[in-house]
């Protein structure tokens, strides 16, 4: 539980390092790339149906958390579109880095010349267009206006 708090602050930490973002930056995407993206580079770990891994709240024998689901059941949408497109792009260690964090491991890999920007949005909007309206409005709170 302590590494799950860990990761969430480290997700909420980046607010503090990324920059001004559009207010709507899930609008308009290509959710079917966005899906085939999904398909093709998150769902070996975080599943075919969003689902994550098994007992994705505890760390591993390596002490690195398991992939969280992406539904409703998980945390994602708790964190601003920017935070999830830094923590995507970055990785868990690259946003961990970039926060001063020491003593912290990801197991989430930076797609950072894997993936354009572009795709990392389709991915994220495919993502937020599966959660059901209560999980979509939270999320969407977190996101400020300009």
């Amino acid at each position: 539980m302590r590494r799950a708090l860990a990761g969430c602050a480290l997700i909420a930490g980046l607010a503090l390092t990324s920059g001004a973002w559009a207010d709507h930056e899930f609008d308009g995407r290509d959710l079917v790339a966005g899906k085939a993206v999904y398909a093709a580079h998150c769902a070996d770990c975080h599943g075919a149906a969003l689902e994550g891994q098994p007992n994705w709240q505890s760390p591993g024998e390596s002490g690195v958390l398991p992939a969280p689901p992406h539904d409703a059941s998980g945390h994602t949408w708790h964190h601003s579109n920017q935070q999830l497109f830094d923590y995507t792009k970055l990785g868990g260690q690259g946003v961990a880095t970039q926060l001063g964090l020491r003593n912290f491991t990801s197991g989430m890999p930076g797609f950072d010349g894997v993936l354009s920007d572009a795709e990392i949005w389709q991915v994220l909007a495919y993502i937020a267009s599966t959660w059901p309206a209560r999980e979509a409005e939270v999320e969407a709170s977190r996101n400020p206006r300009h």
